[in-house]
């Protein structure tokens, strides 16, 4: 990166943003397009779909090699690095809102409809129009059952291990950010390698939890709105994880061919604030979806 103060860096013309907005639509029109038709409610070809995420996965290794070259061939100056930096932070910025509408929803289903539904502070007694009976406990399969009989997930098995499992991860990756800032780039590689174990650890177990759920607690995303606000927490941060371990793979592999320098690495920096914030969103996961439930 380009020791240069101040100036205004303008990027080369580049093809990739239509090719990703390509893939993008033909990601999403596939999708629409195989969708069950109200006919024959048969799922159709995701064909359309799959090349569609192929041309964005094209797309990332293209663009993001665009920017790790002029970086590493020192084409930035600190006006870019600066603006890289104001850019991850906004983007963390948009996700805490993702997750908080999701927290949000929890909430409110938790501690406002369902007691509403059973007729708490409700003076008109208009639950009794809606379902008359129903019982406001926690966790609901809703009004009459609809949910089916479901278990909950306990707290203190393998979600209580992947607390500890992401927990170290944020020591590690902190560890292996020292060994970067010192020069040591055997710690920074080691540290990022054993970050990058942990995060997919995370996930492998994840995925044994959900199939548990599923066919062993009869917990599904038709279990009212317990078993739907469950995966969907869950799931997308499953997905956050997934993400971040491959961002740190990726950051991983540039380590080993002797990318960033003690002053200058964010995009390690990045990738680990992105991971930190992964770490944070699980705690309140635990707290409010696995211990609290």
């Amino acid at each position: 990166m380009s020791q240069a103060k101040g100036g205004y860096y303008l990027p080369e013309p580049s093809h990739w943003p239509i090719i990703g907005s390509v893939g993008l639509f033909l990601t999403l029109g596939g999708f629409a397009m195989a969708l069950p038709s109200h006919h024959d409610g048969q799922m159709g070809s995701l064909t359309v779909m799959y090349v569609g995420l192929a041309v964005m996965v094209v797309m990332l290794f293209g663009w993001f090699g665009t920017v790790i070259r002029e970086s590493e061939g020192g084409m930035y100056n600190d006006q870019v690095d600066m603006s890289f930096r104001m850019s991850m932070l906004w983007f963390i910025f948009s996700e805490v809102m993702f997750f908080a509408a999701f927290f949000g929803a929890l909430f409110y289903a938790r501690t406002l409809s369902v007691p509403w539904l059973g007729g708490e502070g409700n003076n008109l007694e208009t639950n009794k129009l809606l379902w008359e009976g129903f019982q406001a406990t926690w966790p609901t399969n809703g009004p009459g059952a609809v949910g089916g009989d479901f278990q909950t997930v306990g707290a203190w098995g393998i979600p209580a291990w992947n607390t500890l499992i992401l927990l170290t991860s944020g020591l590690t990756i902190t560890w292996s950010h020292w060994g970067l800032k010192k020069g040591n780039r055997g710690q920074l590689i080691l540290g990022l390698f054993l970050t990058v174990v942990l995060g997919f650890i995370f996930v492998g177990l994840q995925a044994y939890e959900y199939g548990y759920a599923w066919n062993d607690l009869n917990l599904t995303m038709g279990s009212g709105i317990y078993g739907s606000t469950f995966y969907m927490l869950t799931g997308f941060h499953g997905l956050h994880v997934t993400i971040g371990a491959i961002m740190l793979l990726v950051i991983l592999f540039r380590s080993m061919k002797g990318h960033f320098t003690a002053k200058q690495h964010f995009g390690f920096e990045a990738a680990a604030w992105y991971w930190h914030f992964v770490d944070v969103v699980w705690l309140g996961l635990f707290i409010f979806v696995y211990w609290l439930a």
